[in-house]
């Protein structure tokens, strides 16, 4: 990873000049401007400060030098350079800043590095140093963890001084611990709890109290003197090398929530988006069948696929290629893994995290050339493509067939091709795409269309399909002038208090804007009761389920805008995802949320522009559905392979101390890469797994012959049907299983129920 990342951001020596040169001309711009004064100042400030010591010489000559490279020998403001060579210098600052942008997306997009929005080089520096074990504390003290560097004798840890440390300790504050956030308590626990990014300190009850936070010593003159900072060291000290060292006392160890015992839910990995590549045919089939192996090894229950309508019907109407899914399925079946089809009925590219396009089936896109009113239009009548519009689901404009009726055939064709992979239950779960991303929801946030987070996105209902949807509604309500949409919302990157609809009393809260957004919310839960109504059909007897994404920014706030114009209807007086879980349950639906790992700890300075509660979304979303008693599903929305995150996930998944056990019904690992093979990174993410399995006596392992309790189980229970094989009928000896767990895995095993003697409950 080091290396991937040292060939992504290496520059050369010149380069690190040129930037030293460059910065030193624009601190002279800025001398020119002010005729020297604050360069004076700065001098004078540094040495009332307190930066340099009294008696030190060397000191007072850096400070000399300092001066006169600064000043003229006369003592007046130095000469005013060319005007073209600050144009110069402007154009190499907006190259290096073009460079730096491109660094920051690749480390965000290729190597999990949880950057802020407005990251400069400090920040990667320090990423950088965190993934290679280093300590990087907020004020910018970077140290070995004590899990690296060299231990003085008596192996315990110790901070030494240098030779200028007397230097150090009259900058240090007797009283502080020099910026050192209380957060975290020793490097050990800071690089276990940390995120690949800027550190922010995890509220949870897993934090210790104040009463219990170590104090971090200042260091120690060579003279044996302590500084007032020494009276609160706890630990002992020792002399190495005529060097003062302190003796850290040890910290006990962060506790964990224990998962032993608690109940099992099936993990599934996600497979790369261009597994299947547009001809259907399965991409590097081998190495996908190594990695397979290698989750089956980790104990993951499947695997989820997207099975892309662009692919499958690609060309002609109702000609449907799946040779590119049968063979991946065979492969699936050979290991012994369970999966999750997706019926992706919307466009692959352009969104976060896609990394190929599969366009829309080429004849939709031809009927799209002529009548563009088929797919979603916002306000400016820019078109979507990403998905149809949910007005055509009863509209015949796609070759004699509604949307509605094209869907049903797509999912019955998949049905009847993979029939006995349902009939053996290799299939568990069929997830039916209703929007963009395959979510249930309005496209109001393209990125296409140059929407950027924290926007609060469009309105999507322009194309003469709703439009003539929204005036049968406002006729039939007796106001035919609200057959319009709002024209105070504002813009894809428009923030709510900007607009007159979105604002704190804004007409969102209006008798017109509770029509309208009733109406609008309606289109959405609508085309969700049509599609899984025929969903149903298609796949009775297997689960179905549907993806509700996460909008959580602008969630602090009273209209909830980000929500509104993505269809959830979901202000600070009314509760949106009722309705939409009513509608699920009507159908036996589970509903999968993308959202789980989200905490405000994760991104503090980008939920400061717009307040956002990831998690108070979460527990909204979730509470409405387990309201009305229907299984939860769940995946993460962004890559995640550190611990912290996992625990989120787990908490969420497992709620501590629920009364009525609630769970989640399966959990979705986004996705299967590279990164996940790594060896740090999938053994993070193995003990996620058998955690979400429950690491108890009974469910440890996913096969009972994993481990010495499973083992000796099943070798006594083989030893009872071999015995049963040769006794009469009417001498039989009886086992009984007890435990859900094991009973589970032995029945799995190839041990059916009550047979032979072999009672398992």
């Amino acid at each position: 990873m080091a290396t991937d990342i040292q060939k992504l951001i290496g520059t050369s020596e010149e380069d690190d000049d040129e930037e030293m040169d460059m910065d030193v001309k624009e601190e002279d711009d800025e001398d020119e401007e002010n005729g020297g004064k604050n360069i004076a100042a700065q001098i004078m400030a540094g040495v009332g400060g307190g930066m340099a010591s009294n008696s030190s010489d060397s000191q007072f000559q850096h400070q000399q030098q300092f001066q006169e490279q600064v000043t003229t020998p006369a003592g007046g403001a130095r000469r005013s350079r060319p005007l073209e060579e600050k144009e110069r210098t402007k154009l190499r600052e907006r190259h290096r800043r073009a460079i730096t942008a491109r660094i920051l997306a690749g480390l965000r997009r290729h190597g999990n590095y949880n950057l802020r929005v407005r990251a400069d080089i400090n920040d990667v520096i320090a990423a950088l140093a965190r993934e290679a074990g280093w300590v990087v504390l907020p004020d910018g003290t970077t140290f070995p963890s004590r899990s690296q560097g060299s231990r003085p004798a008596g192996g315990t840890s110790a901070a030494v001084t240098s030779s200028s440390s007397h230097l150090v300790s009259q900058q240090t504050p007797p009283a502080s611990l020099r910026g050192v956030s209380p957060g975290y308590q020793t490097s050990v626990e800071y690089n276990t709890c940390r995120m690949k990014g800027v550190f922010m300190p995890n509220p949870s009850p897993y934090d210790l109290s104040s009463s219990t936070q170590p104090q971090i010593p200042a260091v120690v003159g060579e003279g044996g003197e302590q500084t007032e900072s020494d009276l609160h060291i706890g630990g002992s000290m020792d002399t190495i090398n005529d060097k003062q060292i302190v003796d850290i006392p040890p910290i006990p160890k962060l506790p964990e929530r224990d998962f032993a015992g608690t109940p099992f839910i099936p993990v599934y990995v996600m497979l790369p988006l261009g597994v299947v590549n547009m001809k259907c045919e399965l991409v590097d089939p081998d190495d996908l069948l190594k990695q397979l192996k290698v989750l089956k090894s980790a104990n993951v229950d499947g695997i989820m696929v997207d099975c892309w309508w662009g692919i499958v019907e690609a060309h002609t109407p109702q000609e449907y290629n799946w040779s590119g899914y049968s063979r991946l399925f065979q492969m699936v079946r050979e290991l012994k893994l369970k999966l999750q089809a997706v019926m992706s009925f919307h466009e692959c590219g352009g969104n976060v995290g896609d990394d190929v396009c599969i366009p829309l089936p080429h004849w939709v896109a031809e009927i799209g050339r002529s009548n563009p009113d088929i797919f979603f239009t916002d306000r400016e009548g820019r078109r979507n493509p990403e998905c149809l519009s949910w007005g055509i689901d009863k509209e015949r404009v796609l070759r004699g067939r509604t949307a509605v009726e094209v869907y049903f055939d797509y999912m019955r064709s998949f049905r009847a091709e993979f029939d006995e992979f349902f009939t053996d239950g290799i299939i568990s779960m069929v997830e039916v795409g209703l929007g963009p991303c395959g979510e249930l929801r309005y496209p109001s946030c393209p990125v296409k269309h140059g929407w950027r987070y924290p926007g609060i996105g469009e309105f999507q209902c322009y194309d003469q399909y709703l439009l003539k949807s929204l005036k049968k509604t406002a006729e039939a309500r007796g106001h035919p002038f609200w057959a319009r949409g709002p024209d105070n919302a504002g813009f894809y990157n428009s923030q709510p208090h900007e607009t007159g609809f979105f604002c704190d009393g804004g007409d969102y809260d209006g008798y017109y804007g509770r029509f309208f957004l009733n109406w609008y919310t309606r289109i959405l839960i609508d085309h969700g009761d049509r599609v899984l109504s025929l969903a149903k059909l298609a796949f009775e007897g297997t689960q179905i389920a549907v993806k509700l994404s996460g909008i959580h920014w602008w969630y602090k706030t009273a209209s909830h805008a980000a929500e509104l114009t993505a269809g959830f209807y979901n202000p600070c007086n009314r509760d949106g995802y009722a309705a939409i879980a009513t509608m699920l349950k009507k159908h036996k639906a589970a509903l999968n949320f993308s959202c789980s790992e989200s905490r405000m700890g994760d991104q503090q300075v980008d939920f400061a522009e717009a307040p956002a509660d990831p998690e108070g979304l979460v527990w909204q979303v979730l509470n409405a559905a387990w309201e009305v008693g229907i299984p939860i599903a769940s995946e993460n929305a962004l890559p995640c392979h550190d611990r912290v995150t996992y625990n989120k996930i787990l908490d969420n998944a497992k709620p501590l101390n629920d009364p009525d056990g609630r769970h989640f019904l399966s959990f979705t690992h986004l996705r299967l890469s590279p990164l996940l093979m790594e060896r740090q990174t999938f053994l993070e993410f193995e003990r996620f797994v058998k955690r979400m399995h429950g690491s108890g006596c009974f469910n440890a392992c996913q096969n009972p012959r994993n481990n010495k309790f499973g083992a000796t189980i099943m070798s006594f229970t083989d030893l009872v049907l071999k015995v049963n094989e040769g006794l009469s009928s009417h001498i039989k000896f009886k086992m009984k299983v007890v435990g859900s767990h094991l009973g589970k895995q032995l029945s799995n095993s190839g041990y059916s129920r009550r047979r032979k003697g072999i009672q398992i409950e």
